[in-house]
């Protein structure tokens, strides 16, 4: 891909859905992301137990070389302990296409609401049993100084929202002691340019955490390699907090990254440029090739439609084309298109959707940057006939529930103890990327590469299996693996 990545790796607790604002922030900015749900994370607290600082590791590792041949550039990026994953990755892929950003990162659990008694963890670790049953619970400030947005979290934990742990086992928290240990030795190894961020009043870990990375990233070898913003305003969640704007600001122009208003003047295309990929999509939109049209996209590319009826809402990158495709339900096209206005990196050009009986006028608006869509725009001049016609509910921006469940089942077959015969593991990567990628790309890998061969021909047996069902068949696997497992100890 031309356009650069941004591997996001999440906290304790959390799932690869956090850092939500980064996310779009970033994609706004013409970045592709990435992310993962780490093993443990994204079911229950008690599937913590076992996991070992060993798998996180394993997990990034294999992701970041999954996505790093993608993009030219890629930059990583993680918060709390997925800032430590970050580095400790970063430091072990000799990560050299991109920067690295490390948010509120705990080399040391040393902040101000830490108790005395904390050092006594060792000890507790060595007692047969305790680490397991031993529950250590999200507590006030919850990382928050904003008072609001602090109740708000309280009622979702009292509600018993499933949006992160209101716990962890001891167990868990010796894993993260282990990977500040790996993470404090070596780091002289690093060699790409580092962003730190800190909130002077993390009430976790204390500023010592952020000097300690800023001083021995590189050695001293290169003056500046590393540095570091510390935030007035907020506690331990950054990203949510009162500075969260800063974050996102200095994360941005570290990546040297357009600013919005930057990227609305200079599209990167001349005049004739921007007509010719114009004309190109108002083709696809004339034959109702709606996968033509997010192809010419970049990869997180949204089709955005006003209303309240099943075709509303955002819908972004390949997920989002199935999910548009589905949500029609007959055939959509355009045809009537006036005369195009471009203003900036932006075309407006008035049409007609047409879908069986329906024919709707209105403008179509579609953005585009260095020969490639980012967004297109329907407004329709009727709202409510259109919304008469398609009927149903807007699909809401995001991931689905089904999404939610494949992707803490593919973390949670990361803590089986027993690892699957071969068989088995042909068919769970089979409906992984049959359920994530849909169906089989690329060339048939050679015979000597039997491995390769062997899981290529594995997902290319389930060519035309929906995504939908897919996912399903991944989960009731992962499902039935966990619990024979589990009966196994």
């Amino acid at each position: 891909m031309t356009e650069p990545g941004v591997f996001l790796i999440h906290g304790l607790g959390g799932t690869q859905y956090d850092l939500g604002s980064m996310h779009k922030r970033l994609k706004n900015a013409g970045f592709v992301t990435h992310s993962l749900t780490l093993p443990g994370h994204g079911t229950r607290p008690e599937d913590l137990v076992g996991v070992r600082m060993e798998d996180w590791l394993e997990a990034v590792r294999l992701k970041y070389r999954e996505i790093a041949d993608q993009h030219e550039v890629l930059h990583v990026m993680g918060m709390c302990m997925g800032a430590l994953l970050a580095v400790e990755t970063v430091k072990r892929e000799r990560h050299g296409k991109g920067r690295l950003v490390a948010l509120a990162p705990p080399v040391f659990i040393d902040g101000w609401a830490t108790p005395w008694y904390r050092g006594l963890r060792p000890l507790l670790y060595r007692i047969p049993g305790v680490p397991a049953w031993m529950k250590v619970a999200e507590e006030e400030p919850y990382g928050i100084k904003n008072e609001q947005l602090r109740e708000i979290v309280k009622a979702k934990f009292r509600r018993g929202e499933n949006f992160h742990y209101g716990w962890v086992p001891l167990a868990c928290i010796r894993e993260v002691d282990r990977l500040r240990a790996q993470v404090a030795k070596g780091l002289e190894r690093i060699n790409c340019p580092t962003l730190v961020v800190h909130a002077r009043q993390d009430e976790l870990t204390s500023l010592r955490s952020a000097h300690y990375l800023v001083e021995r990233i590189g050695g001293g070898k290169r003056a500046g390699l590393a540095r570091m913003v510390v935030l007035e305003d907020s506690y331990h969640m950054i990203c949510v907090d009162n500075d969260r704007e800063i974050v996102g600001k200095n994360v941005l122009e570290f990546f040297e990254a357009a600013t919005p208003a930057a990227a609305m003047t200079d599209p990167g295309m001349s005049a004739q440029q921007m007509r010719e990929l114009l004309d190109l999509a108002r083709q696809d939109l004339e034959h109702g090739d709606f996968a033509a049209l997010f192809h010419r996209g970049i990869p997180d590319f949204a089709w955005l439609q006003p209303g309240g009826n099943r075709c509303s809402g955002a819908f972004r990158g390949g997920k989002g084309l199935s999910r548009l495709l589905g949500a029609a339900q007959s055939d959509v096209s355009f045809t009537a298109f006036g005369a195009a206005v471009l203003n900036a990196d932006m075309a407006v050009l008035p049409a007609v959707l047409r879908a069986g009986t329906l024919a709707s006028p209105g403008a179509l608006s579609l953005r585009m940057r260095q020969g490639r869509l980012l967004e297109a725009r329907w407004f329709p001049d009727d709202v409510e006939a259109e919304d008469r016609h398609f009927g149903g509910a807007p699909l809401p921006d995001g991931p689905s529930e089904a999404e939610k469940s494949f992707e803490a089942a593919a973390a949670l077959s990361r803590t089986l103890r027993k690892a699957p015969d071969n068989a088995t593991l042909l068919a769970l990567y089979a409906l992984y990327k049959q359920g994530s990628s849909g169906d089989a790309s690329g060339e048939r890998p050679s015979v000597m590469d039997v491995v390769g061969r062997a899981k290529h021909d594995a997902w290319t047996s389930r060519r035309g299996m929906p995504r939908e069902q897919a996912m399903r068949e991944y989960v009731a696997l992962v499902g039935e693996l966990k619990a024979a497992d589990t009966q196994a100890v």
